[in-house]
């Protein structure tokens, strides 16, 4: 079974829902991104272009400070699981921030990630655009409210094509428009067992009523 797992995704698509489940269910230790502790959240949800840098620079370090627990044993818990992915950030990074930016981002990103522990499985959710606007209105939290339609086209489009080339460890694609994790159980079932099942590659989710 694999030592560290990290769910990855775009905003809105359940990372957080499915990390705590797998957590349970696998009896792992669980690391949870915590984006309202970021003070320029809101302020980049309204003006991007004015609070990318530092909104991205505070979620690197914050990362790291996590990450760095991970890299320590956990004497009760075989597992390690995360809803996140310590390089997501550079996707975005080189969505937000203008090229001076990115430049003296990639600076610190290089001093750090040779600090950071690669995942055994990365599990990455997508779902379509529309999907994960409609989750994002649903839960209704107060700084997301400024997300849009352009916004999460851009952001599907970056992480699609970021996992389509990545090859750090193996990888499972989930697409979760049509997939409920949390109130069908039998979904759930079948990713774990799949997870169960993971080897070297990438390899895609499909539940069999889907098949």
């Amino acid at each position: 079974m694999f030592q560290y797992i990290a769910i990855e995704g775009p905003i809105g698509v359940g990372k957080t829902s499915l990390a705590t489940l797998l957590a349970h269910e696998l009896k792992a230790r669980l690391i949870l991104e915590k984006p309202e502790e970021n003070p320029f959240l809101p302020q980049f949800y309204r003006d991007r272009k004015a609070f990318a840098f530092q909104t991205q620079v505070f979620f690197l370090l914050s990362r790291f400070q996590q990450q760095k627990e991970i890299a320590q044993p956990d004497l009760f818990n075989r597992i390690t699981l995360s809803d996140y992915l310590f390089a997501k950030d550079r996707i975005f990074a080189s969505l937000n921030l203008n090229n001076h930016e990115l430049a003296l981002y990639e600076q610190l990103y290089q001093l750090l990630s040779a600090q950071i522990p690669t995942p055994d499985l990365v599990v990455f959710l997508q779902a379509k655009p529309e999907v994960l606007l409609h989750r994002i209105k649903t839960r209704n939290i107060s700084y997301e409210r400024e997300i849009d339609l352009k916004y999460l086209r851009e952001l599907v489009e970056a992480y699609n094509y970021y996992f389509f080339h990545y090859d750090q460890s193996p990888l499972l694609v989930v697409d979760t428009s049509e997939i409920d994790f949390v109130n069908r159980k039998e979904d759930f079932s079948q990713l774990v067992r799949e997870i169960y099942q993971m080897k070297k590659g990438t390899w895609y989710f499909i539940p069999k009523d889907s098949r």
